[in-house]
């Protein structure tokens, strides 16, 4: 009987390639691509992504040949590096580091100098003849392995360092001598001991195992979790895990390590960029414990290093044709490469690089379309610090991810995340943060940092997400017990707002102005790429001429949804509407709506004229009656309080009739009830003053020379006979003000589908309906069952943290179950009427992906913000580009 063959899990860093970057993780695949193209790589192995999906399919168990595949790797680890595990003349030492197909920065573990024990100790500190480099390396690895193999609260361990700092009279690790590093590995030791209840393992293999199953563990995490929820990631890919011979920044002055980037990640521009420290491990760089030089000063500091670094970057940025986010290492000016990948990048950035590399024959214009992220596009929308406000900056830091923010100043990120979950702006405030800050880092406006550089964390993620940041801002004492930061004789606690500018660096007191950006000239050339490419129509959802303005200025080809029940709650015209709505006769209301006429008939000029030459769609009123009356709760009060007083007894009877009147509409689903085209057959006198005011202002702009082109939203039809019923009142007014003002113009009446029904039967619908407009906010409410607001706040989170949903459907269509009505409502809807103009109005308009979707299913248009239509339009390109790469493959 043949032997089954087994399941490869671990590649050394030579067999491995770019191309296995589903099996290796972006890390693993860098590695290994730069292997077999001759640079200075440390020699490795790396432990694949299906290995975790296996660990955690196994019960958090490693899969049975896992361990043996380790094993011989690492004897073949030995081979090439001439050194033993656990050997007493020439130890080897690692790094165990995760890897992931997509980068998440500072979201999973690491482990340095994983090999060290007493034994080893020595033997490194002979080898390098420099005791206080082999104990400050051992006493770095029990911190490490404590805290992310074992759990142990950092803080321990960074109180004994403090401690033992403060005992030597010095400022920095560096300045601690042998014999203080060597009590400072036994304090390290007593509080693993203290914490675990065992001593500090001394096998090597021991604690690479442990290491491995930390880094796997790590994809679980709350940090890991939430940052792929954010950025979309899959939580079923797992992470790889890299085990590489260590080199040592740490050595001495001529040795170091940095993070740099190929190009500028916050503006674009080509050149290189990042930090690196002497005689430093990696940590201590993208930790932001330690102040940083910029990269460009290694150019002093070691010219040939430099050089040769320079020499890498300009290859692998060929290589890959795509900026580059690079780790090094220099032990004793010998320079290592530790890392590739693509790097993350500021929106500014994102574009200007992607219109570079097109200008530089790297990348094709679909190409460049395609690396852009839609989200990244909004923050060259966000606002900045106004340059002409009278405002002074309390202090100033490194800019790190640009736009500017306003918000209470807060000190944790558990914090952070309460007040912004309860729709307070915040501004998270510390003095470095960390992987398990990431939450609070979600839920704020904007990041501020007393330390770190650049590559720190804080600056690393805040890009990814495009928040505003600023870190390094040394001259802020940031006091996390007392929540305070002080600056510039100024002292601001917690909850007292705060201004930061992450394009500038500084930071203000209070609320400072801020100003629209415009659009750049790389902006403009990267979205016309995309309109070259894009099948699918942009339009904007607007209600007044100043959106509709905004629309067109970002490109809009039309307005998708125009909610004329806004305007019935402007101020001066809503108590004209409450009177009708109190009316109890049709005249009545006929006389308070001849008043609103001219009200809307503006309203309606006021866009058109805006949108000349394109279509708006027009929505008839659609929300219940009671909407617009005062809260029934808060009418039983006052009339209670009027009773008991005894007071205004004219004031109470006029209440007691509104009140009545509220009653009388109330209703226990408002959701299902009167609203919509039940209205408009109800109380078909308001519908009509609405059309005859669409059609007058459309007519009155005709002869001025204008291109209206209305288009009228019967919303929430169920049956065909609904929408020819509200046609049969609508049409002839129509005819009517076109005969009045001896003006024909173009117009379309057509219907929102947005209840289950009205999908079913579109093929029906479409034959009185001239267009279709998805309303997906509440098609996923009657398809689910979900009352949207109700379930966002009482269950949406908890079906997500437990897979129950993959996404929330009122962000994400729900593609099995509201996307299949979509589509066989485009099917049988243009079987009926082949020129069927389909759209797309609720939220979900500006989501990438369900812009995708709606490409797939060959709508018309989506429909979204006016400020999101830029988004909209390289979300539309790149579901082209998409589409054409699966067609190749």
């Amino acid at each position: 009987m043949a032997t089954a063959i087994k399941q490869k899990f671990v590649y050394l860093f030579q067999e491995g390639s770019q191309d296995m970057r589903d099996l290796l993780g972006g890390k693993g695949a860098g590695v290994a691509e730069m292997t077999r193209a001759g640079m200075p790589v440390p020699p490795g192995f790396t432990i694949t992504t299906e290995a975790c999906r296996e660990y955690y399919r196994g019960g958090r168990k490693f899969p049975a040949e896992l361990w043996g595949q380790v094993e011989a790797a690492l004897l073949s680890l030995e081979e090439q590096t001439g050194k033993r595990f656990d050997d007493e003349q020439n130890p080897l030492l690692v790094s165990v580091r995760s890897g992931a197909k997509f980068s998440m920065p500072g979201m999973m573990d690491t482990v340095l100098n994983l090999g060290l024990n007493e034994r080893t100790l020595r033997a490194q500190s002979e080898l390098t003849g420099d005791e206080r480099f082999a104990l400050d390396a051992y006493r770095r690895f029990i911190q490490m392995y404590g805290k992310i193999v074992k759990g142990i609260d950092g803080d321990r361990f960074e109180e004994a360092l403090t401690e033992a700092k403060q005992h030597a009279g010095v400022k920095t690790d560096p300045e601690l001598a042998p014999d203080q590093l060597r009590e400072l590995v036994k304090a390290f030791k007593a509080i693993y001991a203290k914490e675990t209840g065992e001593d500090f393992p001394d096998d090597p293999k021991h604690q690479l195992r442990g290491a491995i199953e930390s880094v796997f563990a790590s994809w679980n995490t709350p940090r890991a979790v939430a940052y792929r929820r954010l950025e979309r990631i899959p939580d079923d890919l797992g992470t790889a895990v890299n085990v590489q011979m260590m080199v040592f920044g740490n050595m001495a002055e001529n040795s170091g390590t940095g993070v740099a980037f190929t190009r500028n990640p916050i503006t674009g521009e080509s050149q290189l960029y990042g930090d690196f420290l002497l005689n430093a491990q990696g940590e201590d760089v993208v930790a932001g414990i330690r102040d940083t030089e910029p990269i460009s000063a290694l150019g002093q500091r070691m010219p040939e290093v430099f050089r040769e670094f320079q020499d890498y970057a300009g290859k692998l940025e060929q290589h890959y044709r795509d900026v580059q986010d690079l780790e090094f290492t220099i032990e004793r000016g010998k320079l290592y490469m530790l890392q590739t990948r693509s790097a993350k990048r500021t929106g500014e950035a994102a574009v200007n690089i992607a219109v570079a590399l097109v200008e530089e024959g790297l990348i094709s214009r679909e190409e460049a379309v395609a690396r852009v992220e839609p989200r990244q596009l909004e923050q060259l929308i966000h606002p900045r610090v106004d340059p002409s406000a009278k405002a002074e900056p309390i202090g100033k830091g490194v800019p790190a991810s640009p736009g500017a923010a306003t918000g209470e100043a807060v000190f944790d990120a558990d914090r952070a995340e309460e007040w912004g979950q309860a729709g307070r702006a915040v501004i998270l405030v510390r003095v470095e943060t960390n992987p398990s800050d990431v939450h609070g880092m979600i839920a704020a406006r904007g990041i501020l940092t007393s330390t770190g550089g650049t590559a720190s964390h804080a600056a690393l993620v805040a890009r990814g997400m495009g928040r505003p940041c600023i870190v390094g801002a040394s001259e802020i004492v940031v006091d996390l017990k007392a929540r305070t930061l002080s600056a510039g004789g100024a002292k601001v606690s917690e909850g007292e707002e705060i201004t930061i500018d992450g394009t500038t660096g500084n930071v203000f007191l209070g609320k400072v102005p801020t100003i629209e950006p415009k659009p750049s000239r790389n902006f403009q050339t990267l979205l016309g790429w995309a309109d070259g490419i894009r099948k699918l129509e942009v339009w904007a959802n607007g209600d007044y001429p100043r959106d509709a303005e905004k629309a067109r200025e970002n490109g809009a080809q039309g307005i998708g949804l125009c909610r004329t029940e806004h305007m019935f709650m402007e101020e001066e015209r809503l108590p004209i509407v409450r009177a009708m709505i109190m009316a109890e006769t049709t005249a009545e209301r006929e006389k308070y709506l001849a008043q609103l006429l001219p009200i809307q008939r503006g309203d309606f000029h006021g866009i058109l004229q805006a949108m000349s030459g394109l279509p708006v769609v027009i929505r008839l009123i659609d929300p219940p009656l009671h909407e617009f009356l005062p809260n029934y709760e808060e009418l039983v009060a006052r009339t209670s309080e009027l009773r008991a007083t005894g007071r205004e007894p004219e004031r109470l009877a006029e209440l007691e009739k509104v009140m009545a009147r509220v009653e009388s509409l109330r209703e226990a689903n408002p959701m299902l009830g009167l609203r919509g085209v039940r209205l408009s057959i109800l109380y078909p006198e308001i519908t009509r003053m609405q059309v005859r005011a669409i059609l007058e202002a459309a007519c009155d702009l005709k002869r001025e020379g204008s291109d209206p082109r209305p288009e009228i939203m019967i919303p929430l039809v169920g049956t065909l006979a609904e929408l020819q019923s509200v046609k049969a009142e609508l049409l002839p007014v129509v005819k009517a003000v076109q005969e009045e003002k001896g003006v024909e113009v173009h117009y379309k009446f057509g219907t929102m589908i947005e209840i289950p029904r009205a999908a079913l039967t579109a093929g029906e619908i479409a034959s009185e309906a001239e267009f279709f407009s998805f309303g997906t906010n509440d098609l996923t409410q009657t398809t689910f069952g979900y009352s949207r607001d109700d379930a966002e706040r009482a269950f949406i989170v908890r079906y997500l943290e437990q897979k129950i949903l993959k996404v929330n459907p009122f962000e994400t269509i729900d593609r099995p179950g509201v996307g299949r009505l979509m589509a066989l409502a485009v099917k049988e809807g243009r079987a009926s009427r082949p020129d069927l103009e389909v759209g797309i109005c609720g939220e979900h308009g500006g989501d990438p992906d369900s812009i995708a979707f709606c490409h797939e299913l060959g709508l018309t248009y989506v429909s979204c913000s006016p400020y999101r239509v830029p988004v909209a339009r390289l979300a539309a390109a790149q579901a082209v580009a998409a589409e054409r790469a699966d067609s190749t493959k």
